[in-house]
């Protein structure tokens, strides 16, 4: 398998919310040697169901085969590679900032403002930012802010949706 065709895929599964069911998703994942790089998991407008959304690198042979193997589970009621779809695409970082100096608060309130996020928490050195876009979005800004001293990150993986006006929703098919 060529190492030039592995691509992060974005996969989202909608799976009942039953004990055990997450457990065995990633078992799956670990018993085939499989990398999850991210993985979210909330709850949908059924409060039966959750939707996983995962990204796996891979090439398309691999994916294909995780797709598969994840439809056969016994919880799981759709999957999708959402990769090539149009979709919406977010994740959330919330970053405590060093902030010891007039020169860094500034900058950090200007990198806030270019970006659309929030200062959510200031303490007497640091300033806590909370940030949602893509993950393009989120890693510019992490590079951004890191000369100023990141003191703690947290950063969830990313949730993902069809776009409705594709006319290709989960709803529509496994």
């Amino acid at each position: 398998m060529e190492r030039q065709n592995y691509r992060k895929h974005v996969i989202s599964v909608l799976v009942e919310n039953r004990p055990g069911a997450l457990a065995r998703i990633i078992e799956l994942f670990s018993s085939r040697g499989y990398n999850i790089e991210s993985l979210n998991v909330g709850h949908t407008e059924d409060p039966t169901m959750s939707r996983l959304t995962m990204v796996a690198k891979g090439d398309e042979h691999t994916i294909e085969q995780i797709v598969k193997q994840l439809r056969r589970l016994i919880d799981v009621f759709k999957v999708r590679d959402l990769t090539d779809k149009k979709k919406l695409d977010r994740e959330l970082l919330i970053v405590r900032v060093n902030t010891e100096n007039e020169r860094k608060r500034e900058e950090v309130k200007r990198l806030v403002d270019i970006f659309g996020a929030q200062i959510v928490d200031v303490s007497h050195d640091t300033y806590t930012v909370e940030l949602t876009g893509d993950e393009e979005q989120v890693d510019a800004f992490i590079e951004l802010i890191k000369p100023l001293g990141i003191r703690e990150m947290a950063r969830t993986g990313r949730v993902a949706m069809v776009r409705a006006l594709q006319g290709d929703t989960f709803g529509g098919g496994g």
